[in-house]
């Protein structure tokens, strides 16, 4: 097991990542921001859903949910028809244009790290990325998992004997 002072410099470098995404985020065309990008990855990857599943992936409130919705259904890349199994809901579904938005996504992204990456190896990226993968994997769904606090450090100590 890793030392008390690794774990303390891997969350100052998980912090840190917060500069790497909001880098990526700066690529994003003007009328894509990084919320209605979520809504047509999620999308993307996991094909039509109701708005309250997005919500859930998204781990963001509904009425979140709702506006990130409502900007790419006003241009176009999404659609939002009847769910078939309840007429109340409705599903979200990409277009066309949608599908076109996430390859544009995508390509943005993909030549922002190859041009950041350049100078790592094929090794170290595939590295990273399981590494990243299995890190994520050990996290599991953090959105429905309850917190569970850590003992104070004052617990945490073994009484040293006279």
């Amino acid at each position: 097991m890793a030392e008390q002072a690794q774990y303390e410099e891997l969350a100052r470098q998980l912090s840190a990542v917060g500069a790497v995404k909001r880098d990526m985020a700066r690529i994003l065309p003007p009328d894509c921001p990084a919320g209605s990008a979520a809504v047509l990855t999620l999308l993307g990857r996991h094909g039509d859903m109701r708005m309250s599943k997005l919500a859930e992936l998204l781990a963001v409130d509904m009425s979140v949910t709702s506006r990130h919705v409502a900007h790419v259904a006003a241009r176009g890349w999404i659609e939002r028809l009847p769910d078939p199994a309840d007429k109340r809901s409705r599903l979200l579904r990409l277009t066309p244009a949608g599908l076109h938005q996430i390859d544009e996504l995508s390509r943005r992204t993909t030549h922002l790290l190859t041009e950041r990456l350049s100078h790592w190896t094929d090794d170290e990226v595939g590295q990273l990325i399981r590494l990243m993968g299995r890190l994520r994997d050990d996290f599991g769904d953090c959105r429905s998992a309850p917190v569970r606090l850590l003992a104070p450090l004052a617990e945490q100590s073994v009484p040293v004997a006279p």
